[in-house]
């Protein structure tokens, strides 16, 4: 069967069953590239739009470069063509392009039938990345949180903090102070780490009694979007 697909690139005629073939592995291997898109990114954080693309781009691939033939290429460069559709539309981290250059592979191996290439590289692939994800994932785990305390303007704000920070925090680093309530009041925001025996509500109780129980905000440190 791999030898008949293959002649696709040395032959002219093209049947509907070897094209109807080479869409639906192209399929598969979408259905692949994409479960391991799902498994490695948050679920909140997952686009439809991204799986569905992931799933279809290579059996769309694949479809063009059976089109064309034996001109290989004008199939590389068609192929070229789709990857850049993913660039001019949206930014996309660093993540989400590497996905579109595996599609984007498993579609040009399906199409010149390279049908056991394609799933082995595929599989693999899919494997070292959720594989290295997952590890990556603990060894740099990011824990900063930010803290917002707001003080009056007459508290000296440089060691006001210092030794609840000490007692609760392994860091705790100042980003940024602004005035606000028309100058009255002030905005300290800070990087903190917390200990991990650390109880948050005595560590907030404790600043909310240095600050006279003005606001306090403990949250996770938003993600920063990468884009390329």
């Amino acid at each position: 069967m791999l030898e008949s697909l293959l002649g696709i690139t040395n032959d002219s005629s093209i049947t509907t069953l070897t094209t109807i073939t080479c869409m639906l592995f192209a399929v598969i291997l979408g259905i692949i590239i994409a479960a391991a898109y799902a498994i490695i990114t948050k679920k909140e954080e997952i686009s439809l739009s991204f799986f569905l693309t992931l799933v279809i781009m290579p059996a769309a691939v694949a479809l063009v470069i059976v089109l064309v033939g034996s001109n290989l290429a004008r199939a590389l460069s068609l192929g070229g063509i789709f990857a850049l559709v993913r660039f001019r539309s949206m930014p996309g981290d660093g993540k989400d392009i590497s996905f579109v250059f595996v599609a984007m592979a498993a579609g040009l191996s399906s199409g010149l039938g390279f049908l056991t290439i394609a799933l082995a590289a595929t599989v693999v692939l899919a494997l070292v990345v959720v594989v290295v994800t997952k590890v990556a994932g603990l060894v740099f785990a990011n824990n900063t949180q930010s803290l917002k305390i707001v003080i009056p303007e007459d508290m000296d704000y440089s060691d006001a903090f210092k030794d609840i920070f000490e007692k609760y925090t392994d860091r705790a680093e100042l980003e940024k102070v602004k005035t606000t309530n028309m100058g009255t009041l002030y905005e300290l925001a800070y990087y903190v780490n917390m200990k991990s025996d650390a109880d948050e509500k005595k560590f907030l109780d404790e600043i909310r009694t240095r600050n006279g129980n003005l606001s306090v905000i403990l949250a996770k440190q938003l993600k920063k979007k990468e884009e390329l």
